[in-house]
């Protein structure tokens, strides 16, 4: 180990001023190695290798001395920019998601013939959500004040909980409601335009024996009674003169619509057009076969009539008297629980196990029960009456509120008559 002192105590020359600058040097670059650790000095001055023990300890306050250092910043200008980048990029595919949405809906209301902005019906949604909750929060606050009191702590969360849950649960269930109306009225134009597709086939056949072309042919076949498919060949008339292709219209036509009889139509009338045969009979010919389909429909709804008669009569007659029936029982037997509750003592007190109590079910919960199994009763009788009769769950959306108001209003009816003959009989 050598001695520090003999650093500091050697005599400089101070004639010669570079030997002086050499010295210095020697010094700064010794406590500079000192600093970098690849030399140690002890307490008694020698300079060394520092040993394990030192190095462990220098990385240690090394370590503490970093936390206390001020961190420079990482992101150089082109990580910044790369970020802003992925953020713009991000921001754009959220624009184009959003406007492919407004889009989808765009086309999903013109499917359905409704002329109206999305935007537009978002505001409305939420005004009309804004005034349910209004009305739901003047009777709260007039409930629990008129009832409880005023209790501001109960009112705030009542507040919280209805304009942060049933706020957002009333938009939900606001589209829910318009996307199933939406679906329901392009069901209908779906049935109105197979309903008169073959009439409609038939003149354009006969367009095209007189000599017109097949774009002349389906305009001048178009008449009001047509109704919807009327709008929609006008639609491929205009398209076609503004000089879109024919085939790619009448595609995009049978595309809005989820009809099987109309893709089958207009994918044989283009195989037609590109195989260059006999146009007007291809037509006749399919027109015939959409009417023989729906003759064979018809014919196997007929024979399951039997089946729809008894599910009408177990669903609209028989399940509404029974249950009024019920409920004037539960009455009778309430009746005579409480009359009967003293002979029941009696009989208890002279040790004959006799016991008469009145129901468990009171006739306000009775009546809840009943109502609500009409209701879900009437809603899947309809359902299964559309798809035997019709073959689609849709066509029986009809069916349920009459079902439902006519098994209601029979069982009120059924209860209110059934009181009256067995009150008589108990009299």
């Amino acid at each position: 180990m050598l001695s520090i002192k003999g650093e500091f105590n050697k005599k400089t020359e101070p004639t010669n001023p570079n030997k002086i600058i050499d010295k210095q040097k020697n010094r700064f670059d010794f406590f500079k190695n000192i600093f970098k650790k690849k030399v140690h000095m002890d307490a008694s001055g020698k300079i060394g290798i520092p040993t394990p023990a030192t190095q462990i300890k220098v990385r240690f306050f090394d370590k503490i001395k970093g936390l206390f250092k001020k961190k420079e910043s990482s992101a150089q200008p082109e990580k910044r920019i790369e970020f802003f980048k992925k953020k713009l990029k991000k921001a754009q595919q959220k624009d184009i998601k959003a406007q492919a949405r407004r889009q989808r809906i765009k086309n999903y209301l013109d499917r359905a013939g409704i002329d109206i902005n999305p935007q537009r019906i978002s505001k409305i949604f939420f005004n009309l959500s804004v005034l349910i909750n209004l009305a739901i929060s003047a009777y709260l606050i007039y409930y629990f004040s008129v009832t409880y009191g005023i209790t501001w702590g109960t009112v705030v969360a009542s507040m919280i909980v209805l304009w942060v849950l049933i706020f957002v649960l009333l938009i939900f269930l606001l589209w829910i409601m318009f996307y199933i109306a939406v679906d329901l009225k392009i069901f209908k134009r779906k049935l109105d335009i197979e309903d008169v597709l073959p009439d409609f086939l038939q003149l354009t056949a006969s367009n095209i024996n007189a000599g017109m072309t097949i774009d002349r042919a389906l305009w001048f076949a178009v008449r009001p009674r047509f109704g919807v498919l009327a709008k929609e060949i006008e639609s491929i008339a205009k398209e076609t003169m503004s000089g879109a292709d024919l085939k790619e219209a009448l595609e995009r036509f049978a595309a809005r619509y989820d009809s099987i009889i109309l893709k089958r139509s207009i994918s044989m009338l283009n195989e037609g057009i590109a195989a260059g045969g006999q146009i007007g009979e291809l037509l006749n010919r399919i027109s015939i076969d959409i009417q023989e389909q729906k003759a064979m429909l018809r014919e196997m709804a007929a024979n399951v009539t039997t089946y729809v008669i008894f599910i009408s009569f177990a669903t609209i007659v028989a399940a509404p008297f029974l249950f009024s029936l019920s409920g004037v029982l539960i009455d009778v037997v309430q009746n005579l629980g409480s009359s009967l509750g003293s002979t029941t003592n009696a009989a208890a007190s002279a040790g004959i196990p006799l016991t008469f109590s009145g129901s468990g079910v009171t006739p306000s919960d009775f009546k809840i029960f009943a109502v609500s199994s009409l209701a879900i009763t009437s809603f899947f009788s309809a359902m299964m009456i559309a798809i035997i009769k019709k073959g689609s769950v849709k066509s029986g959306v009809k069916y349920i509120p009459i079902f439902i108001f006519i098994s209601i209003t029979l069982y009120f009816i059924g209860q209110t008559l059934a009181g009256k003959l067995i009150g008589e009989f108990f009299k």
